[in-house]
């Protein structure tokens, strides 16, 4: 009885740090975003001042989120051989932030290209290992739970970042200033993360569900899981084709837009918890209801009028907060421990790679015909359902 009350003890205990680590690499996060996501909110009119056209824009933000996403898997093959979790961490934490206020700096347009495309580097070398730690941390409190409180902390900095950098230019700011002021959450997120690592040097010991050492190889699970990943983010229309339609259409207002994307945050943040929670509670069968209401924005947003739009935007938020919580999570269970970071890796590079596909795809079905991106969308979202219920009747 003795032990069995010190091996709760010891349960309790760790879930306390976990909980705590979690939290602080969520401060991190939330920081990290109010410094790029801020930056992001003003990159295509800074370089447009700068000089450059409107395909550099699209090519240097497209070409930027290919690299950082395929990096990925690199990244998360170095941190699985070399065990060096913090350090691959911290590295790509200080090039994706520093990169930043750096633009303040820049004199052309090129510069301020290589430095959104160092920014977007420095996201995918630290991405995979911090998952890492955060899925050994989660493992006693829930995956689904802790990687959904870290995404909701994520967005509440990707709502403040982009609203500092508003009230910047309403009194008469300059871009540079905009760039300039967000050095000051890069260097908290920076000083946040460091003390993480001295607090937390080991969070492997954060483990409460040992997994099975013996796993060499990725389950036949994880694969089919990965084709159902790349079906749901070709479909999944990124939030600038939709802010193009809103102003093409005339749905609403250039100054109501950001207010959309605001809202589209902050479901995001609300949906990670939400469905973090059911996923520790019903598993994998939870992305079949995120793939029916994900499905369900394009009509809404490409056909609708304003209500019709806003409701749209609402769904698109829940399926982005849903996907980043839940499909993270699901990653841990499908994948050995010393190979979690390749697991992390494969996962962000295909998930990337096929998001940017799916949004060239549909960017020119847009000017084919808005009913054909629509179908497009929804068909390729609705068609990863059949590969969930596969991975559920195999357990």
């Amino acid at each position: 009885m003795n032990h069995e009350s010190e091996s709760m003890e010891d349960e309790d205990f760790l879930k306390n740090h976990a909980v705590k680590f979690i939290i602080l690499l969520g401060i991190v996060s939330l920081l990290a975003d109010m410094t790029y996501e801020g930056a992001r909110s003003i990159t295509g009119p800074y370089l447009a001042v700068l000089g450059a056209s409107a395909f550099v824009v699209a090519f240097v933000s497209g070409f930027g989120e290919l690299i950082g996403y395929t990096l990925r898997l690199v990244s998360g093959y170095i941190s699985d051989r070399t065990r060096r979790y913090w350090t691959i961490t911290i590295v790509g934490y200080f090039i994706n932030l520093m990169a930043v206020p750096l633009l303040a700096l820049s004199g052309s347009w090129e510069i301020a290209a290589g430095l959104l495309i160092a920014e977007r580097m420095g996201k995918a070398i630290r991405t995979p290992a911090r998952d890492v730690m955060l899925s050994h941390a989660s493992s006693g409190v829930g995956h689904g739970w802790g990687f959904g409180l870290h995404e909701a902390m994520d967005q509440i900095g990707a709502i403040m970042g982009p609203l500092i950098i508003a009230l910047v230019l309403y009194f008469k700011g300059s871009y540079q200033t905009g760039f300039a002021i967000l050095l000051i959450p890069a260097v908290l997120a920076l000083s946040v993360l460091v003390l993480s690592r001295f607090l937390y040097p080991n969070p492997h010991d954060l483990e409460i569900k040992t997994p099975k050492l013996e796993t060499k190889d990725f389950k036949h699970a994880y694969w089919i899981y990965m084709a159902a990943v790349a079906l749901i983010a070709a479909g999944f229309v990124d939030f600038p084709l939709m802010a193009f339609h809103f102003k093409e259409a005339l749905v609403t207002s250039d100054s109501v837009i950001p207010i959309f994307y605001a809202i589209a945050m902050g479901v995001d943040a609300l949906a990670a918890i939400i469905f973090g929670r059911l996923f520790d509670k019903i598993g994998i069968s939870t992305m079949i209801i995120v793939a029916v209401i994900s499905a369900l924005f394009a009509p809404l947003v490409f056909l609708g009028g304003l209500n019709l739009a806003l409701i749209g935007v609402v769904l698109w938020g829940i399926g982005l907060g849903a996907q980043e919580s839940i499909m993270r999570a699901a990653i841990a269970g499908m994948s050995p421990i010393k190979r979690r970071g390749t697991a992390y890796g494969v996962f962000n590079t295909i998930y990337g790679v096929s998001w940017f596909l799916g949004s060239l795809t549909m960017g020119i079905l847009y000017e084919i015909s808005i009913i054909y991106l629509v179908i497009f969308s929804m068909i390729a979202q609705l068609a990863s359902i059949p590969l969930f219920l596969l991975i559920e009747k195999s357990k």
